[in-house]
């Protein structure tokens, strides 16, 4: 007999800061470590100390690069682990460049709020700096995918392919015999970069992912809707601002617009991309090109087709750039980053169109636009939002309700216990009650903190 205790970290009644622990009679392992995004309360979390003993802790498996799922990352080294922190090699670079970028944003943060003084905070800290960010890039470990490896003696993992982003996977954990399957966050069928996800065959405790558990993705016309935003951004001689996640949201757009210029679709409007992050991105894909659908000639002519931002400078040329255009910046939820710049400068104006696409987490400003807000703050300002803003949903690189319903579908066995995870409230509800008429498994819906054991 074995007992393995279950810690909810993180993930748990929301969509981000996925973390959950486990300790073992052999090990004692983290499955992500990201960081809480959105609403104030849940950012808060991020700056409390664990309730586990870091140093305690042997390894950390990441199931993507995503930050809300490897955010935390410097943060647990800080706190004394000195494990491994083990990936696909697609996973790991993404991870790198997310950790060094959020790192550098954390920084600069810090020294505008005290140069300014919005902060409540006397100093205004980093969350963690770029030498801490190093310093968990160090313990990185790179597997491939579909191998088993060997953890101890009892204990044994592989990482399968799951759409979604690139390196992106779910982790079958094989625990004394016993299948624990983290699905990650899980990728769509048909997508126009990423191959179709892989689906579990066995589960005995399966944690699931429920980020559209209580809905499908609309059937939009993605091709007309983008056209008309194009033809409305050249008619009002203004900018189309489209906020975006670095990895994959932002090949997928760039995807479509040198797509729809290919058909004649649109004209040859200036497209700029400015996200340094997103730029160390693209070099991963051609790195990696067995990870993702794009031919390698295509992916170059698809580079070659925009204006990649180089430096801050840059930024600010394309905003005072007089001519309709289209501006492609993290990030995706308006969170942070670039974007940020030229929504402080743009989004008074009429003939600006902001185009919100894919999740919008509680808490944060693409939300509050989405939801129809009359102003925005930046950097400690209120700023009137006269933009026009759009929103397309099946854009998103999450499954819907339907798309997870068939990832399960293989399942050959009846789980012990599914625990579903990454979704907010109505969510959860919604899909545990699908799964359980569907095909009457035990499912549970783990409240943040929540520790269970289980008994092998």
């Amino acid at each position: 007999m074995a007992i393995v205790k279950l810690h909810f970290l993180g993930a748990s009644g929301t969509v981000t800061g996925s973390k959950y622990y486990l300790e073992t009679p052999e090990l004692n392992l983290m499955i992500d470590c990201g960081v809480f995004q959105g609403i104030k309360e849940l950012r808060l979390r991020n700056w409390e100390r664990l309730p586990i003993r870091a140093d305690q802790l042997n390894a950390v498996l990441l199931t993507h690069g995503h930050l809300d799922h490897t955010g935390y990352l410097p943060r647990l080294v800080k706190e004394g682990f000195k494990g491994n922190i083990i990936g696909t090699a697609p996973t790991l670079s993404i991870t790198a460049i997310i950790l060094r970028d959020s790192a550098k944003i954390h920084e600069e943060e810090a020294e505008q709020a005290n140069k300014l003084g919005y902060s409540t905070h006397d100093p205004a800290l980093p969350f963690y700096t770029v030498e801490e960010a190093e310093k968990a890039i160090e313990l990185f470990k790179a597997e491939e995918r579909d191998q088993w490896i060997s953890l101890s003696e009892n204990i044994r993992c592989r990482f399968r392919y799951n759409g979604h982003i690139i390196g992106a996977t779910f982790i079958e954990l094989e625990i004394f015999g016993k299948m624990f399957v983290f699905s990650g966050d899980i990728g769509r069928k048909g997508d126009s970069i990423m191959e179709d996800p892989e689906r579990p065959d066995w589960a005995d405790y399966l944690f699931m992912e429920s980020t559209y558990g209580n809905r499908l993705h609309p059937q939009e016309y993605v091709d007309d809707m983008i056209v008309g935003l194009i033809e409305r951004t050249i008619q009002q001689q203004g900018t189309l601002i489209i906020p975006s996640f670095a990895v994959e949201r932002l090949q997928s757009l760039m995807h479509l617009l040198w797509t729809l210029y290919k058909k004649n679709r649109i004209p040859n409007i200036p497209i700029f991309v400015d996200s340094p992050m997103g730029n160390n991105v693209l070099s991963v894909f051609e790195s990696y090109p067995h990870w993702h659908k794009l031919p390698m000639n295509e992916y170059k002519a698809m580079c070659n087709h925009v204006n990649i931002i180089a430096s801050y400078k840059d930024t600010w040329k394309t905003i005072d750039d007089p001519r309709p255009k289209i501006v492609i910046a993290g990030s995706g939820m308006v969170t942070g980053g670039r974007v940020l710049t030229y929504l402080k400068q743009l989004i008074d104006e009429p003939s600006t169109t902001v185009l919100l696409v894919g999740y919008m987490a509680e808490g944060t400003r693409g939300r509050q636009l989405l939801e129809g807000a009359h102003e925005l703050k930046f950097f400690g300002k209120y700023h009137p939002v006269k933009a026009t803003v759009a929103h397309l949903e099946s854009l998103s690189a999450h499954a819907d309700q339907q798309e997870l319903m068939d990832w399960l579908k293989d399942i050959k066995n009846i789980p012990e216990k599914v625990f579903l995870v990454h979704g907010e409230p109505t969510a959860l509800d919604v899909f545990r009650n699908k799964v359980r008429d569907t095909y009457g498994w035990n499912v549970h819906i783990p409240k943040l903190n929540e520790v269970m054991e289980i008994v092998i």
